[in-house]
């Protein structure tokens, strides 16, 4: 049933993806649908997207694939690993078909996006008709499943959005502008169900008898806000239909850029890590580059792996403020070697390393100068810019430091599928018979 909201209230919308990684393999995989399906992060290791039917066998988020093996066995699991390329095309491909809806559009994340109806008057007319239009043009056009939210504020909406997940009888479209409908919600969904709320905040909360939304969104703002924080307040007014979180239809840039990854087989020299860190700080100072940005400071660190509970354990990490932000690769590469000189012990076996980059702002910046620092003449921003695109024309066709050296280290990838769509060795084939 469509409800008329109030020509002065805000209507927002959240589009979320189902199982978004496992969908888009499903995308070029018909034969996956209705099977169960996860997909592994870096290095497979543990779940991170599980279609319907893994959920339905108890299998959590995060389990590590080695400890459901039985499992996989037995109900014939499809084990894939994550291809980013593919997802990333996929998403930006919805993102673009959102855009013809509304033109405030924010992308939060690569599977779920914030959407303004306020303004749109066939929305506002019809929201639910609207948002079933929305939710079967995305999967005609590009074969992702989502759900709708919709409510006066995005906390609103973000519930309306789990609750059409959760419900099926909803048909993954609901509104929650009415007041009557939103109580009733409310009283049945558990508190750490909130957007922003979780698990640990929800046990600070029980003891004060809160246990539903609908406990929640009865606290007075202030008191809250004193005990806990302004994001509490700003929680409950949202609950309540007044709106506090205006949508970012901007991304900001990031202030902390961290390059990382587990590795297919265990590092015990010097000289094997030093190829992972390199490529580690130059995709680092590639992405500060994207964001027209420098860095102050770089950070190595290294850990080995934790639950490897025979092994000798040691992890560190040390960082080092840059005389002269930079987004130069070998500056900071070079940086990234003598730190991993100075948290470097022999005698361990080695699971993880990394580069972290902060004090990050834009490379316009007024800066004083030091007329003796050389490394200051060893910038070379047109470089930098003729680098990246070489390597965007041709992705990773351009290598420096010690990166190339030695990839035996690589993260490993055992089930990935097809670059379906970024990649024309190997676009789909079909057969016509």
């Amino acid at each position: 049933m469509s409800v008329i909201v109030n020509p002065n209230d805000k209507l927002i919308g959240l589009v979320d993806g189902n199982n978004f990684y496992v969908s888009c393999e499903r995308v070029f995989r018909p034969d996956l649908i209705g099977k169960p399906v996860a997909v592994l992060s870096n290095n497979d290791g543990c779940l991170v997207s599980r279609s319907q039917e893994i959920k339905d066998l108890g299998i959590k988020m995060g389990v590590p694939a080695f400890q459901i093996q039985h499992l996989v066995k037995q109900h014939h699991i499809h084990l894939l690993s994550s291809n980013y390329s593919l997802y990333a095309d996929l998403s930006a491909r919805m993102m673009s078909v959102l855009e013809t809806f509304t033109p405030t559009v924010e992308v939060y994340s690569i599977d779920e996006a914030f959407l303004d109806f306020t303004d749109v008057y066939a929305c506002r007319q019809d929201p639910i008709a609207y948002a079933k239009q929305i939710k079967e043009t995305v999967q005609r056009q590009v074969g992702i499943p989502v759900c709708v939210g919709l409510g006066p504020t995005k906390t609103l909406a973000k519930l309306a959005n789990f609750a059409a997940k959760k419900w099926q009888q909803t048909g993954g479209v609901l509104n929650l502008s009415d007041q009557t409908r939103r109580e009733k919600l409310m009283k049945i969904v558990p508190v750490d169900d909130v957007w922003g709320i979780g698990r640990q905040l929800s046990k600070q909360l029980n003891p004060l008898g809160i246990y539903t939304v609908w406990d929640l969104a009865q606290q007075s703002p202030q008191k809250m806000q004193q005990r806990f924080s302004v994001v509490m307040a700003r929680t409950i007014m949202e609950l309540n239909g007044i709106s506090c979180l205006d949508l970012e239809t901007i991304v900001p840039d990031k202030q902390q850029i961290v390059c990382s990854r587990s590795f297919s087989r265990k590092l015990t020299t010097l000289q094997e890590l030093s190829p992972a860190m390199a490529e580690f700080a130059c995709r680092a100072s590639e992405k500060l580059r994207q964001q027209h940005s420098v860095t102050g400071c770089a950070t190595a660190f290294l850990r080995t792996n934790p639950f490897a509970e025979h092994e000798p354990q040691y992890q560190r990490a040390a960082s080092q403020k840059l005389h002269y932000p930079s987004q130069d690769s070998r500056i900071i590469a070079g940086i990234v070697q003598q730190l991993l000189k100075e948290i470097y012990r022999p005698g361990y076996s080695y699971q993880k390393c990394g580069v972290q980059l902060s004090q990050i702002q834009s490379h316009t910046a007024p800066e004083q100068l030091d007329l003796f620092d050389s490394q200051q003449t060893l910038e070379s921003p047109q470089l930098m810019q003729t680098l990246d695109q070489i390597n965007r024309r041709f992705p990773k066709g351009i290598a420096i430091a010690t990166t190339k050296i030695d990839q035996t280290w690589k993260p490993k990838a055992e089930n990935l599928s097809q670059r379906y769509t970024t990649d024309w060795r190997e676009l789909v084939t079909v057969y016509c018979h």
